[in-house]
């Protein structure tokens, strides 16, 4: 990529604009174990990993079975042999395989109430919140916390080291259905099945003397369709935390507010198909989605036209291609010495700057020139020039000086015409009177 041939606004762009690629997953399975990477830049295979003897069927450490189906399971940010899991219809375990027997360790799915006044919980409460299952969880970025949704639309805020509930605090009504963090940790968002997606901030749980009793964690933006009233499958953080995308369900669309106003900015118009689980990539404005009909991983990104004119000011772009006939002798290649004497000779050649040539392609005949005469005093013509101004000439009229021929014809004299030409109105006689 060029960047002196981008647009520095395409560059400051922050979310995709539109669909640029598709990796079909035709081009992805393979059944002799090889695993491929793909380009995202040209979409092409970039190296192919060859070892295995068989196809792949997953990649893992080491097989832990549980007794009810797992939801959602998620590695230590620091120690891959922790991870967590949340199972259906089960409490959530917290799994620690760096022995050789694997150490299970349950955590709780009921909220943290706290007393008020000393008042007790009372036994109908108690036997709701222990109804209450965890639907998904996630470690924090210092994995001293994991932080839980339940079906009841509580989220729980457990420790690591106690495997205890420290903090709770209701989102909604439904069921949280998907927990993402930024790359910080400052920031949370949540996906539940009451159609809104749900952003908030995150404090910094392990500081010391971090009081959990006074902590206030509060929902800072709501997003959600309000006309169309559309259900989410994924939600995911751009790489700074500054946008949110979700894929809709039984939808082709994937959204992206800013979380600056909480706004819209785009709708991303995908393929003819519902898409599943969405990713940011974690330096770029670059979206990727999967189809969930066809498993095509589909790519968004921003289109950044090159500007040639940065490099040459005289280039011009054209709509279409323009047929360009060459010279014979145009793209031959000549010795140095030879283009170098000629251009010798060419400084040798008198350049004359008097005569004008002919225009090429007109003849004479088919072409009408305006005669124009230059000097004017040159004319031969019989009528007298006089001079108006500076540079400006113009012909005597034809009765111009031959007043005297008039008073010669008439017989008078000059007396006599003078005479006849004073006015003798009545109002100049009546003023002579008086006088």
């Amino acid at each position: 990529m060029n960047l002196s041939l981008i647009d520095p606004f395409i560059l400051a762009q922050d979310y995709p604009d539109a669909l640029t690629g598709k990796i079909s997953v035709y081009n992805i399975k393979k059944s002799d174990g090889t695993v491929v990477v793909f380009d995202i830049e040209t979409n092409g295979v970039a190296r192919k990993l060859r070892g295995h003897t068989r196809q792949i069927q997953s990649l893992r450490l080491r097989t832990v079975r549980f007794e009810a189906p797992v939801y959602i399971a998620e590695l230590h940010p620091t120690n891959h042999l922790l991870f967590v899991a949340s199972l259906f219809d089960d409490q959530p375990m917290l799994v620690d395989i760096s022995k050789s027997i694997t150490c299970k360790r349950q955590l709780p799915s009921a909220p943290r109430r706290l007393r008020i006044d000393g008042a007790d919980i009372n036994e109908k409460q108690a036997s709701q919140d222990a109804k209450q299952s965890t639907c998904v969880t996630v470690f924090t970025v210092q994995g001293d916390h994991i932080i839980t949704g339940t079906n009841k639309g509580w989220l729980n805020i457990i420790d690591v080291r106690k495997c205890e509930t420290v903090y709770s605090t209701r989102l909604c009504s439904g069921i949280i259905i998907l927990l993402r963090l930024t790359a910080s940790g400052r920031d949370l968002v949540s996906n539940s099945s009451d159609r809104i997606i749900r952003t908030i901030p995150i404090p910094n749980l392990s500081q010391p003397g971090q009081d959990m009793d006074n902590l206030k964690i509060e929902v800072e933006h709501k997003f959600q369709d309000v006309v169309n009233r559309l259900s989410w499958n994924h939600v995911a953080f751009s790489s700074t935390g500054d946008y949110v995308a979700a894929s809709t369900y039984m939808n082709h669309d994937i959204y992206v507010w800013e979380r600056g106003h909480g706004s819209l900015v785009k709708i991303l118009e995908g393929p003819k198909e519902e898409l599943g689980a969405v990713e940011w990539h974690p330096h770029r404005p670059f979206v990727a989605a999967s189809g969930l009909e066809t498993g095509h991983i589909y790519l968004w990104s921003i289109i950044t036209p090159q500007r040639w004119s940065a490099l040459a000011p005289d280039f011009a772009e054209v709509e279409e291609n323009v047929e360009y006939v060459e010279r014979e002798d145009e793209f031959d290649i000549h010795p140095i010495e030879e283009i170098h004497k000629r251009r010798l000779d060419l400084e040798d050649e008198a350049v004359d700057v008097l005569t004008a040539d002919p225009i090429k392609g007109d003849s004479e005949q088919d072409t009408f020139s305006m005669p124009i005469l230059l000097d004017i005093m040159g004319s031969e013509s019989e009528e007298e020039v006089i001079a108006v101004g500076p540079g400006t000439m113009r012909r005597k009229s034809p009765g111009e000086g031959r007043d005297w021929m008039n008073g010669a014809e008439s017989g008078n004299s000059a007396d006599e015409q003078g005479m006849l030409k004073k006015p003798t109105s009545t109002k100049a006689q009546n003023r002579a009177r008086r006088r």
